[in-house]
């Protein structure tokens, strides 16, 4: 095939293979913490991030994951603080990440392809990216295999996981930080302006036809990498940035299971109105 004769579109399917797994894994407990917006805040301040390591002519890579990083915990303390309106702590966090990125690409010293990393692009993955992001895909998934039954405690009753003696405020603070890391990754492929669809539509999607936690994991992981790969194969081949294809392909999932649920929960009520109409 002629995308495989390409080093960049090789490494653009790998790196998009391992963010398919880790944002949808990520996104399920980020949904169900009602945190689906952190994304767009992370990523925006990722991309102050990036414009900061420009200017003072460092590695955009760490840059953007330290910035995102400090968000992310600085979000889950305004997020204990303001407990009845959480999400405010959101909605700061983005405008503070809006304003510093304005700031500093405002500054003729600073000079990147900003079109490239507010929708994505294929090209940009380096090899250094990929081992980065092999690194970080090891980290969340060692991490959500080691304190999985804490994380779903906190997740459905962060007070009671407190009274049950659970370190939740460590581990609140890790899982920040690797969702920050996380959100970092995808830039590249997905962009900042549409970072947080890959990780909340593949999650809404599973959560329509998955009967357990699990499950619905494992269907957000499975709507996340078609999503993923098939917007960048789909990109490659229009000429066109990937992270705008991967969301409406992630849309259209979400539609495709919305409908199809309806028309099997419809058949359902058919049969049993015919086994009643049947039985008299």
């Amino acid at each position: 095939m002629e995308i495989f004769q390409y080093d960049f579109m090789i490494r653009a399917l790998i790196s998009a293979s391992i963010v398919g797994l880790i944002c949808p894994l990520m996104g399920m407990f980020i949904v169900l913490r009602r945190l689906s917006l952190i994304g767009d805040s992370l990523s925006h301040i990722a991309l102050s991030g990036i414009a900061a390591s420009t200017l003072f002519n460092s590695n955009s890579i760490v840059g953007s994951l330290i910035a995102s990083s400090l968000a992310a915990l600085v979000i889950d303390r305004l997020r204990t603080s303001l407990k009845e309106y959480a999400d405010l702590s959101i909605a700061i966090i983005m405008a503070l990440g809006v304003g510093i990125s304005g700031i500093l690409m405002s500054s003729s010293s600073v000079n990147f392809d900003l079109f490239s990393f507010m929708y994505g692009s294929i090209a940009t993955v380096t090899k250094e990216d990929i081992v980065i992001i092999m690194i970080t895909a090891v980290v969340v998934v060692v991490f959500i295999n080691l304190f999985f039954k804490e994380l779903v405690y906190i997740t459905f009753d962060e007070e009671n996981a407190r009274l049950s003696n659970i370190p939740v405020k460590m581990i609140n603070s890790v899982f920040m930080i690797l969702v920050a890391a996380s959100i970092t990754m995808t830039l590249r492929i997905v962009g900042v302006l549409l970072v947080s669809s890959l990780i909340a539509i593949p999650v809404a999607t599973s959560l329509k036809v998955a009967k357990s936690f699990k499950q619905s994991i494992f269907y957000a992981i499975l709507f996340g990498e078609i999503s993923i790969l098939s917007g960048v194969i789909i990109s490659f081949y229009m000429d066109v940035a990937p992270g705008a294809i991967i969301v409406i392909v992630s849309i259209l999932q979400l539609i495709i299971v919305t409908l199809l649920k309806k028309i099997t929960n419809k058949n359902k009520i058919k049969k049993v109105i015919n086994k009643k109409m049947a039985s008299k």
